[in-house]
């Protein structure tokens, strides 16, 4: 199913009918989670004990909605250059899951919270780095500025939610990764290698909205 372009009434109208109202509870997100693992059926090994973490699936609301991304800095010692959505660890001080997601956008990318609007959540993911990463779907205002963390952060982009939720971009990839070949989806885009647990969450959006 090729699914593009997309405009802004179909899409706020999928995400308002089929996200989660509420972030999944701890407990339901361990016990059959979406992550890494999943297209390689990989066993995972019980108790699972990860980290919470929180990140921000900005789409901007455009006459052809975008998701906003961004490009990690080099000199990072982990995940160095690579593309990723706004976020991190959940603190303790933080209120909520989306309370973490837009301190980390804010801290990140500069991203003010009157720009975000918040539309759901999408299911949790477990990361290799041993995350329970919880996206937080939110709409922004093309009128949004930043003020990019460069000792986190060495670029921000949009790519068209068309490209994106096309089925067809979801490439399949492979790599060696601790002794053995693991799949994972990759979606390259004008010179940007998407892939990992950003593509993983990106894929998860598309079957939230877009598959029976």
């Amino acid at each position: 199913m090729r699914i593009a372009p997309l405009d802004k009434p179909d899409f706020l109208a999928l995400a308002a009918e089929r996200l989660r109202h509420e972030p999944p509870h701890l407990e339901d997100a361990l016990a059959n989670p979406r992550g890494d693992h999943s297209l390689d059926n990989v066993p995972l090994v019980y108790p699972l004990e990860p980290k919470p973490a929180a990140v921000l699936v900005p789409v901007v609301m455009r006459e052809e909605p975008a998701l906003l991304l961004t490009e990690r800095s080099a000199h990072l010692r982990q995940h160095s250059g690579q593309i990723a959505f706004p976020g991190g660890r959940v603190d303790p001080t933080d209120d909520s899951i989306l309370a973490a997601a837009c301190r980390e956008a804010e801290e990140e990318i500069g991203l003010d919270n009157r720009f975000i609007s918040p539309l759901g959540y999408l299911d949790a993911y477990l990361s290799t780095t041993n995350y329970l990463v919880i996206p937080v779907v939110a709409r922004v205002s093309p009128s949004y500025t930043l003020n990019l963390n460069h000792n986190e952060v060495a670029d921000a982009f949009e790519v068209p939610l068309g490209f994106l939720m096309d089925p067809a971009r979801h490439e399949l990839h492979s790599r060696e990764w601790k002794g053995r070949l693991r799949r994972y989806y990759a979606m390259p885009y004008e010179g940007r290698y998407i892939w990992g647990v950003t593509a993983g969450i990106i894929r998860n959006l598309y079957e939230r909205l877009y598959t029976p």
